[in-house]
């Protein structure tokens, strides 16, 4: 992947005996959603302030935009969300971001555009304290933006949101992309991360199991038949079809393409057999997660 511009290689931290991150290696490609995903305690958070240039790795390699983590040219490129936002509670959104865009050496206006792509524009006025938890998150992803980074790191930035406000945040990222940022998130929310990542790296116990495509990971999507009786309907899908053809709790899954669909619902009928559903049946991004990281226990 030539055009990555996070790559890690054996990326390890070590606090005195625990191994908080264990050699990962992971490629983010310039353009891309990443979807960072793993169990409380997994390592992301860590693996995010290495590659921030907050804390140093204690053996492998980063390299961010090309260069070593925390390298200037590197900061002045890069946005950071990280363990939530830590603003004045008594100052305005803005005048919290006037203070952050001084002190990185950035342009007034710099403030403005970001609080409008945030969409903050119209509170921005308004004490921080005053702000909903949604509201905290977008102005700490427009504390982010300031210097319109080419890099955001964004640590989960739909933590304890509502619904309302996973939508906007989704919302958000996706435009952030669409505008020619990189994003790197990690989150919880594995149906918002199904939604809008290209990629998704799975770590677990320090340990990235797994980098792909959210398609990729979820798999080839399957038949499901529900029919009564489910041992006649069985063997007339065997019949008709050489997938592999398997019965559960749920139904009867089988390994084939929605065009064979009309074929086996025939072959159930014919066999006597009540069909009561029969529907395309694709695993969810949690699906996976949770089978990964309970194999890797």
């Amino acid at each position: 992947m030539n055009d990555s511009i996070v790559v890690t290689d054996g990326l390890t931290k070590r606090y005195g005996e625990h191994l908080a991150v264990d050699a990962v290696g992971m490629r983010v490609a310039a353009g891309e959603i990443y979807g960072f995903l793993g169990p409380n305690g997994a390592g992301k958070t860590t693996t995010l302030r290495m590659l921030a240039g907050l804390i140093r790795p204690s053996s492998g390699t980063a390299t961010v935009l090309g260069r070593t983590p925390g390298d200037p040219a590197v900061l002045r490129r890069l946005g950071v969300l990280i363990e939530g936002p830590g603003f004045y509670p008594y100052l305005s959104g803005r005048d919290n971001l006037r203070v952050l865009a001084r002190y990185r050496g950035h342009p007034g206006t710099e403030v403005d555009r970001a609080l409008a792509t945030v969409g903050l524009a119209d509170r921005a006025d308004d004490r921080f304290r005053t702000y909903s938890l949604g509201m905290k998150q977008r102005l700490g992803v427009g504390a982010a933006l300031l210097g319109h980074p080419d890099l955001l790191i964004l640590d989960e930035p739909t933590n304890g949101l509502d619904p309302a406000g996973l939508a906007e945040m989704r919302g958000l990222i996706v435009d952030l992309a669409a505008d020619g940022h990189t994003v790197l998130l990690s989150s919880h929310q594995l149906a918002e991360v199904q939604e809008i990542c290209h990629r998704v790296g799975v770590i677990s116990d320090g340990r990235l199991l797994a980098e792909s495509t959210v398609a990729e990971l979820r798999g080839t999507a399957t038949l499901l038949v529900r029919a009564e009786p489910s041992g006649a309907a069985l063997d007339a899908i065997r019949a008709v079809t050489d997938a592999p053809a398997q019965a559960g709790p749920d139904g009867i899954r089988v390994d084939t393409t929605a065009a064979r669909a009309p074929e086996l619902a025939r072959a159930v009928v014919a066999a006597g057999a009540d069909l009561l559903e029969l529907r395309v049946d694709e695993k969810s991004l949690a699906e996976v997660f949770f089978e990964m990281t309970e194999v890797a226990k």
